[in-house]
C-alpha cells in the first residue's frame, strides 16, 4: 500500500488546529526531535547495518537470499490487487476478465479522511463480482475509536465482504503527527482498534504491516492471533518475517493489471486454489470463481527492491487530500 497515504500541509490554520485536536491522542509520545526517518522504540535485536535496509534483519542467512526472490509469488494460485483513489478510475470488469481473484479497497486513513474513490471502487467490485474487502490506514495522532469511527461510517457491514484490514506502517514525513511509536503503546493502540474492528464487523480483521514496521512493533508473535498480510517486494516473505503464518503477501508495487491506468499493488494469498474457496466461502459465504492461470512476474535481480515505506523519497509519497467533512461514526463507536 506504501506511504502515498500521508497528510498534506493544507495550510497553517488547518495544521494548527488538527495538530491541537490530535495532540492529546499522542501523550508523551510526541517527540519534537522527530526526523525524516520513522523512530521507533524497540527491544528487537535487528541491527544489521550492511544492508538494505540498513536497520533491518534478514531471518535466512544472508548466503540464502538468492533462494528467496519475490518472484516466487508465482508459486501460488490464487492473486488479487489492492487500490486507492491513486489508481484512477478503474474498469471492474476488466479487471474480473484479467483474472484478479480479490481486491482490497482503502476507505479510510486517521480520523476523518475518505478515499475519493472507496465508494464506487466499493459498488463497482461486487457488480463485477470481484470478492472484496477495505482497509483503513492508520494516523498515529488519533485515538482508536476516531479511527474505528471513521472506518465504521464509511465501510458497510456487509456479510459478502471480506474480512476489514487494519494497514500499520510508519509516516516519517507527516507534517501533523510527529510520534515516535514506542511498542507497548502501539500494540496497545492497536489491539483497541482491531477489537472494535471485529465486534463492529463480526469478522476478525486482518494486519497488514510493513517490513520495517512489522520487525520493530509485531515481532515475537505480537498479536498473531490476527490474520497478518504482508508487504514484501524484494524477497519472500520468509526472509523479512520468519516463520510468521501469513495470509495475504504483497509482492509487487508495479504490477500492471487491464481495466488500471498504470502501476498497481499485486498480493497473493497463501494456499491453494481449493484452500482459497473454502477460506472464501467461510468469510463471506461466496463461491470463488475458476482460478485463473497464475500472472507473470518477469522481473529481474535490479527490479527487486524493497520498497517499504521508509525507504521511499519524499516525492513518492503524494499528498493525501482532506475530505471535505467528517464523517458521522455509527453510536455503537462514538
Amino acid at each position: 500500500m506504501r506511504s502515498l497515504k500521508c497528510f498534506s500541509l493544507l495550510s497553517s490554520a488547518l495544521v494548527c488546529a488538527a495538530f491541537a485536536a490530535t495532540l492529546a491522542g499522542c501523550g508523551s509520545s510526541y517527540d519534537p526531535s522527530f526526523s525524516r526517518r520513522p523512530r521507533f522504540q524497540t527491544s528487537a535485536p535487528l541491527i544489521n547495518p550492511k544492508r538494505d535496509p540498513s536497520f533491518l534483519a534478514y531471518a535466512v542467512p544472508e548466503t540464502d537470499l538468492h533462494k528467496f526472490p519475490a518472484t516466487r509469488s508465482a508459486e501460488f494460485a490464487v492473486h488479487g490487487i489492492d487500490v486507492s483513489k491513486y489508481q484512477g478510475n478503474i474498469d471492474w470488469e476488466q479487471v474480473k476478465d484479467s483474472g484478479v481473484s480479490f481486491a482490497f479497497i482503502k476507505a479510510t486513513e486517521g480520523g476523518d479522511r475518505v478515499d475519493a474513490k472507496f465508494a464506487y471502487n466499493w459498488a463497482a467490485a461486487k457488480a463485477a463480482g470481484v470478492p472484496r474487502g477495505a482497509y483503513h490506514f492508520v494516523y498515529w495522532c488519533r485515538r482508536p475509536h476516531e479511527e474505528i469511527g471513521n472506518f465504521a461510517s464509511v465501510v458497510p457491514n456487509e456479510p459478502d465482504a471480506l474480512p476489514p484490514v487494519l494497514d500499520v506502517e510508519a509516516t516519517p514525513t507527516s507534517g501533523t503527527c510527529k510520534r515516535t511509536l514506542y511498542r507497548e503503546e502501539v500494540l496497545r493502540d492497536m489491539k483497541d482498534m482491531l477489537t472494535q474492528m471485529e465486534r463492529h464487523y463480526g469478522k476478525k480483521p486482518i494486519i497488514y504491516s510493513s517490513v520495517d514496521f512489522y520487525q520493530a512493533i509485531l515481532h515475537s508473535d505480537a498479536l498473531s492471533e490476527y490474520p497478518i498480510w504482508v508487504r514484501s517486494t524484494k524477497y519472500h516473505p520468509k526472509v523479512r518475517y520468519g516463520d510468521r503464518n501469513w495470509t495475504f503477501w504483497q509482492y509487487r508495487s508495479d504490477g500492471r493489471v487491464p481495466g488500471i491506468t498504470g502501476a498497481v499493488d499485486q498480493n497473493t494469498f497463501n494456499g491453494s486454489a481449493d484452500h482459497w474457496r473454502s477460506w472464501l466461502a467461510h468469510q463471506t459465504g461466496l463461491a470463488a470463481a475458476p482460478v485463473a492461470a497464475r500472472p507473470a512476474d518477469d522481473r529481474g535481480g535490479k527490479q527487486l527492491i524493497e520498497e517499504d515505506p521508509a525507504m521511499l523519497s519524499g516525492g513518492e509519497r503524494n499528498a493525501y487530500d482532506k475530505a471535505a467533512s467528517a464523517p458521522v461514526p455509527p453510536a455503537a463507536i462514538q
